[in-house]
């Protein structure tokens, strides 16, 4: 049972599907696109109760959580208090992602390299929300202005806020799968945060996503010296984490610094991650959510994958764009192209709009250059009325 309705959802279960040792694939509430792989339910992410009541009715051996919050709020220990194998961490080991204070605690125990917290605002600095803000939550500032509208745009989140110092650098994702004890590198991808090309505009979930990351390099070595070390910590606290741990690096020129960790699979990410992934899914995510990832391997292909989000006119100041239908989807898959379905709905029959970020349409190919043209073709066949998107995602 996958947990979730965007994007990342999508890709989990369109690659979850191709598993030998699938026999049921349901999803809560999943998204017209997941309908075609498995049976949705309408189940709220975050509604643990009801999931636990789904789970057990449908004889549920593994469920895959897919979005933070649910993480957070503590669903995955409802599940497996009741006996459900569940690949996602407790509600103290997501806190990693929940918490940016309990974050930096724990890396600084962990003796990782990390953007140093500031005592006080002032330019040059990073502004972030300490909660979950759904990848909108962090404000870079370069002048006194910036600062002020940062610190007036965070309180819109509620709860605290941390500034950090501002470090120069490409940003990089890096991924590993975990089982609480054991990790297992699973890739890195570089996502385009905000809205506009050439990086302008507001923050955003995630416009797109290309990998491999053709300049970055030792990534299992990255990862036994920086998940690894964030695995121990929070297993040495009695929280210990199992699913997959996401930290966003900041390579700067002083080497690698930790900016943040993630509780789950990043969207847009996992689009282009999923596609890559040779071998079986569900073997790894099952291995994870029993506690022996021993024995296991998670091996990506060398061909490159990049994803191009479109998203509503509004967005992301607004996220609930609904009811207007799309064309292109069918023409846009004929090529070849994968398109996963983040913010849409059916109404008679024709797919429409439902959300901010509605779909993420995945190319793949040998080389980065080749996948780009690929997935911007497909695009190119896919519209409605107001679609946004970048147009320089994976110009590397």
């Amino acid at each position: 049972m996958v947990v979730g309705s965007g994007a990342r959802e999508h890709a989990l279960a369109w690659r979850l599907a191709q598993s030998h040792g699938l026999t049921e694939l349901h999803a809560a509430p999943g998204n017209p696109g997941i309908a075609a792989f498995g049976r949705c339910h309408p189940v709220r992410p975050d509604d643990a109760e009801g999931l636990l009541s789904l789970a057990v009715t449908i004889g549920a051996d593994l469920v895959v959580v897919g979005p933070e919050g649910p993480l957070v709020a503590g669903v995955a220990d409802e599940l497996r208090k009741n006996g459900i194998p569940v690949f996602g961490p407790s509600a103290d080991a997501a806190r990693i992602e929940g918490s940016k204070s309990f974050a930096k605690d724990v890396m600084r125990a962990a003796g990782l390299p990390i953007a140093e917290t500031l005592s006080v605002a002032r330019a040059p600095c990073v502004v972030k929300a300490d909660g979950l803000a759904s990848g909108k939550g962090v404000f870079v500032c370069h002048t006194a202005k910036q600062v002020d509208e940062a610190l007036r745009d965070v309180t819109a989140f509620g709860g605290d806020f941390v500034v950090e110092e501002l470090l120069e650098g490409e940003e990089v994702s890096l991924f590993a799968l975990t089982d609480g004890r054991r990790v297992l590198p699973f890739g890195a991808a570089q996502d385009f945060k905000r809205i506009g090309d050439g990086d302008t505009g507001p923050n955003t979930g995630g416009m797109g996503a290309y990998s491999p990351v053709p300049w970055f390099e030792g990534t299992d070595e990255l990862v036994a010296s920086i998940h690894q070390p964030v695995v121990d910590e929070l297993a040495r606290r009695g929280s210990p984490f199992i699913g997959v741990l996401f930290a966003g690096l900041m390579i700067t020129p002083d080497g690698p610094k930790v900016l943040e960790f993630n509780a789950r699979f990043g969207d847009p990410e996992t689009q282009v991650l999923m596609p890559r992934l040779e071998g079986d899914l569900l073997q790894l995510l099952f291995a994870c959510a029993v506690g022996d990832l021993s024995g296991s391997s998670a091996r990506l292909s060398d061909d490159a994958a990049v994803t191009v989000v479109l998203a509503a006119p509004d967005y992301p100041a607004r996220s609930d764009f609904a009811g207007t239908e799309i064309d292109g989807i069918a023409a846009a898959e004929a090529t070849g192209a994968l398109v996963f379905h983040g913010g849409t709905a059916v109404r008679n029959g024709a797919v429409v709009t439902n959300g901010g970020r509605i779909l993420s349409v995945t190319a793949t190919a040998p080389t980065v250059s080749d996948a780009r043209d690929r997935a911007y073709a497909a695009v190119d066949l896919i519209s409605f009325d107001g679609v946004q998107y970048r147009r320089d995602i994976a110009c590397v």
